[in-house]
Formats: C-alpha cells, sequence, structure tokens
C-alpha cells in the first residue's frame, strides 16, 4: 500500500513540475463506473473461480486528461463457496502516445496494482503485487486490424515460507479486427490471443493458451455503454487450465 501512496504523491508532484497547473484548471477529474458479469473468470488462462460465474465493479479516476489515473475494482465470484476469493484491486496507472501519427504510433498503458484479498490473513492468501505493461499499435496494419501485446509481471505482496505464491511473467500476443456490420450500430470486433507462461504461480514456461472471441458495444445513452462478449480458450498447458472454455461477457460502463 505504501507503493501506491508514493506512486499517487509522485503524479502529483510531477503533473505540478511540468507546468499542467493551468490545463489542469480547466480540465476536470474524469469518473467511470463499469460492472461487469463474466459467466467464467479467466485470469491470463487460469480459472479464477472454478466453473463459476464473477462480477466486478470498477471505479477508474481519470486525473485531470494528464494520462495518470487509478482504478478500483471488486472482484467476487456468483457463488458463495468462493467467498475468501473476494478481493480489491487498486491500480494507479499511466497512458500516452509515442510516435502519433506515424505509422508505428504506439499507444501505451503501464500500470501497477494491489491485489487484496480482504477477507483472508496476508500470509494466507495469494496478495500480490502487479506491473502490467499494454502497448498497442493502431496504424501499423491496414485499416481494421489492431495488434498488441500485454506483458504481466506477478509477484508475492510479502515473503517467508508461509507464502509460496511463485513470482512471474505471462506474455500475451493480440490481434484485433473491426468488422463494419450495416445492422449494428458499432464493429463487430473480432479478437484472438495467444499467451506464453513465464512460469508466474508455478505454471509451467510455454504456451499456455489461445483465444478466439467477438463483442460489440450499445449506446444506452449519452453517458452509458453495454458491451456484450464471447470467447472461447484453448488451453494449451494443464498447469494453467486443463480444459477448453466457452464464456460469455456482459459490461456495463457509465461515464460521469
Amino acid at each position: 500500500m505504501k507503493k501506491i501512496l508514493m506512486f499517487l504523491v509522485t503524479v502529483v508532484l510531477f503533473c505540478s513540475s511540468v507546468g499542467f497547473s493551468a490545463e489542469l484548471e480547466e480540465k476536470k477529474i474524469g469518473v467511470t463506473f463499469q460492472l461487469d458479469y463474466l459467466s467464467q473468470w479467466l485470469s491470463k488462462g487460469a480459472p479464477g473461480y472454478g466453473k463459476q460465474g464473477a462480477v466486478f465493479e470498477t471505479v477508474d479516476l481519470d486525473l485531470w486528461g494528464s494520462g495518470f489515473g487509478v482504478k478500483v475494482t471488486h472482484r467476487s465470484a456468483t457463488s458463495s463457496g468462493y467467498v475468501d476469493k473476494q478481493r480489491f484491486d487498486y491500480r494507479p496507472y499511466y497512458k500516452g502516445k509515442a510516435f502519433t501519427g506515424e505509422r508505428y504510433q504506439i499507444n501505451y498503458d503501464i500500470s501497477v496494482g494491489y491485489e487484496h484479498y480482504y477477507g483472508l490473513a496476508t500470509k494466507k492468501a495469494n496478495t500480490t503485487w502487479e506491473w502490467i505493461y499494454g502497448f498497442t499499435f493502431p496504424n501499423l496494419l491496414p485499416k481494421g486490424f489492431t495488434p498488441k501485446y500485454i506483458a504481466h509481471y506477478e509477484y508475492p505482496a510479502m515473503g517467508g515460507e508461509k507464502y509460496n505464491y511463485i513470482a512471474g511473467w505471462v506474455h500475451r500476443f493480440l490481434l484485433n479486427y473491426d468488422l463494419e456490420v450495416s445492422q449494428l450500430p458499432a464493429p463487430l470486433v473480432l479478437s484472438s490471443e495467444v499467451a506464453y507462461s513465464g512460469g508466474l504461480g508455478g505454471a509451467n514456461n510455454d504456451w499456455s493458451y489461445a483465444t478466439l472471441g467477438a463483442s460489440t458495444s450499445f449506446k444506452l445513452g449519452e453517458q452509458i455503454t453495454l458491451t456484450p462478449g464471447v470467447y472461447y480458450q484453448i488451453s494449451m498447458e494443464d498447469s494453467v487450465c486443463d480444459r477448453n472454455v466457452l464464456y460469455s461477457t456482459v459490461s456495463l460502463k457509465y461515464k460521469f
């Protein structure tokens, strides 16, 4: 928690030091509330709640359009049998762009998250820090195709023999295609992903899963968006997930 507080203090000092003051006075803190339902939750390919569904509630604070922000997410299973696995995620982030307008433009999203299982003592839960490095290349391929790379590095929030969660990486390679469908108000996003496990949680170092999916969005109002999706994960490494999984998601986002 101290690291998160230090990060937020650094954000405030940085925004002040680089002359954002006048600009920030004209902007407001953006607030987005998001409610997600997942028929099954797969965390980097691994089932978080077995075959149970999951509900996420997220508050996202955009700090004056500076690129800095913080998300707080509550995650829980739809089954009461997983009450001890309910958790809060606290995730400061920074989003930005490099080489804007060029073919090799990079949109980046870098964050660090503290995953807190509040119903359990820290030494009894897989309480971890997780760094996420996301890079999107919007202009690299022909129109409609968007490649993306996401790296996760997760490690225990505390050490000792009683805490045996194994640190490691997961590397995800994604390619989306926006298919224009006249009957839909927004493109049908056809997504594909393949991931490589770098030993996180004791999993073998190998290609772990591939996922195919489709989703689209509907505007329910000026500030409300509904996004349903369906996905199929082909599991390739039993130490991550020992079965293929078909699951659906529904996301409701309200932006203040």
